[in-house]
This record gives C-alpha cells, sequence and structure tokens, in this order.
C-alpha cells in the first residue's frame, strides 16, 4: 500500500510527511483481483488465442501444457510475429510466436519490485507462480490502479491530519 508516515516534530508541534512508499504484495492484487486465469495450449491456433484474449478482454495468455507455463502470447507477440510478417493466424500455431522465456513472479513479491521489473524489461503481464501453479496474471495496468488507489489513501489519510484527525 502507498502510505505516509507523519512524524512530530519536537519544534512546533509540527510534522512531516517522512515517507511515502509503494508496497504490499502481489498476493494482495490477486486477492481483490480474483483467481480466474484464462489460458491457452501450445497446439492451438494464433487466431483461437486472439479470439480467447477478445472474449475475455485481457491482452495476454499464458500458454499452458500439461498444467505448466511454457510460454505466453500477447497482442503484441500477434502485431509483430504474424500481421507484420503477413501469416495467416487461422493457420499458424500459438507454440510457433509466443514468447518462452517468461517472467515471473511469486504471490510474496512486492508490487514495487514487479512494477520496476515490467517497466525495465518492457512487458505488460506477469504470470504469477506459487511452486509451479500459475496462480494469476498480473497486468501493467493492476499495478497502476494500485498505485493510484494506496495514494488515494494517503492523501485521505493527510487530509484527515489537516482537519484534526492525527492522534500520533
Amino acid at each position: 500500500m502507498f502510505y505516509a508516515q507523519l512524524v512530530k516534530t519536537p519544534r512546533c508541534g509540527g510534522v512531516i510527511v517522512d515517507l511515502m512508499d509503494v508496497s504490499g504484495t502481489i498476493d494482495a492484487i490477486l486477492a481483490k483481483k480474483g483467481s480466474e486465469i484464462f489460458s491457452i495450449w501450445p497446439d492451438a491456433t494464433v487466431y483461437e488465442a486472439i479470439e480467447m484474449m477478445d472474449k475475455k478482454n485481457v491482452g495476454a495468455l499464458p500458454v499452458m501444457e500439461a498444467n505448466h507455463l511454457v510460454g505466453m502470447i500477447s497482442e503484441r507477440d500477434y502485431t509483430r510475429r504474424v500481421v507484420l510478417r503477413g501469416k495467416r493466424s487461422r493457420e499458424i500455431k500459438v507454440a510457433e510466436i509466443m514468447s518462452t522465456e517468461v517472467t515471473t513472479a511469486r504471490p510474496q513479491e512486492s508490487i514495487e519490485e514487479c512494477l520496476r521489473l515490467m517497466t525495465e524489461k518492457h512487458f505488460r503481464h506477469l504470470p504469477v507462480l506459487d511452486g509451479d501453479k500459475v496462480v494469476g496474471i498480473i497486468s501493467i495496468s493492476d499495478l497502476v490502479k494500485w498505485v493510484i488507489a494506496s495514494q488515494s489513501a494517503a492523501i485521505a489519510h493527510l487530509e484527515s491530519y489537516i482537519h484534526g484527525g492525527y492522534t500520533g
């Protein structure tokens, strides 16, 4: 959660904002988001994957084989590896265009770390694994929404202090 630590200063009983930080773990987002995971198999056609993404309103799907994550396919993969190369989505298999070097997170990882990782590596969807089991997918949008909600909570806390609600 984004928070502000208020610290009383000895002079004039003043208060300063000592720290503002993004905190919390991925499992907090998953708890709020829900645990439904949509996935596709490597032998499906790219058309089937894009059709599923459209129906489920998601931008990427984990590619699963025998309940194990073997890759990810995203709208970006589709546009760069099918459309721009003149291939036909009804003929090409997901396995031919999916990303196989997939960065993953654990439920206990910090939101801050995942946000940093996704920003540095330029990807928008992060599978979350508990052991070998996919327990969720976190999007950059999920992280941004969390940060915005947390900042709003911090602002409300500070406003409460300003109006006399600080009990520190």
